[in-house]
């Protein structure tokens, strides 16, 4: 009798899915931003710091939910180099969604520009000086890193759907546990 495919925790799915929503928000947040001006454009920039820091403290939750939780093996047919590509982008969203939120509010905290989380309440600044010319080098790291994170999202987006229509793994039913079960090997 074969084991039904392997599926994550409702938790680390919500997770998965809260930070990719909020991440790509992000996008079209910066965009409104740029598009804007005066109180509107004002609102678009508290709301993507929110929502970046947002994504600092949830990728924290995750990261240390990702060591209580046991990770699935990929599928026994998965190539090596895969795997190590599949590891290395999981390594690499990890880094870029702490270091590119990081690198964003060190950029408000040296120019001295407040956070007002969600017209909640004022978030502390980090104990950075050196004005713009600081702030602009974090804001260079920090939009490096969106490149990178569009570069990650691709990757990963097109990997998923290698899975689910070309390898027909189980792998994408992981983190969408509602899609039918397929006849792959292995746990997925």
């Amino acid at each position: 009798m074969s084991q039904p495919p392997a599926v994550y925790s409702n938790v680390a799915i919500a997770l998965h899915w809260i930070i990719a929503l909020l991440a790509i928000g992000q996008i079209g947040l910066v965009m409104a931003h740029d598009a804007t001006e005066g109180p509107a454009s004002a609102n678009f920039m508290m709301l993507h710091k929110s929502g970046g820091l947002a994504i600092l403290l949830l990728t924290l939750v995750r990261l240390a939910w990702r060591f209580k939780e046991p990770w699935i093996a990929p599928p026994a047919s998965m190539p090596g180099w895969q795997r190590r590509a599949s590891r290395g982008v999981h390594i690499a969203f990890y880094a870029v969604l702490i270091l590119m939120p990081l690198g964003g509010w060190a950029a408000s905290s040296a120019a001295g520009r407040d956070i007002l989380w969600y017209g909640l309440f004022q978030w502390p600044l980090l104990p950075i000086g050196g004005g713009r010319e600081v702030a602009g080098a974090f804001m260079n790291g920090h939009e490096l890193a969106a490149k990178l994170l569009y570069v990650l999202i691709a990757v990963h987006i097109l990997a998923a759907l290698k899975h689910q229509f070309i390898d027909k793994d189980n792998v994408v039913r992981r983190m969408l546990p509602f899609l039918p079960a397929r006849g792959g090997d292995g746990p997925a």
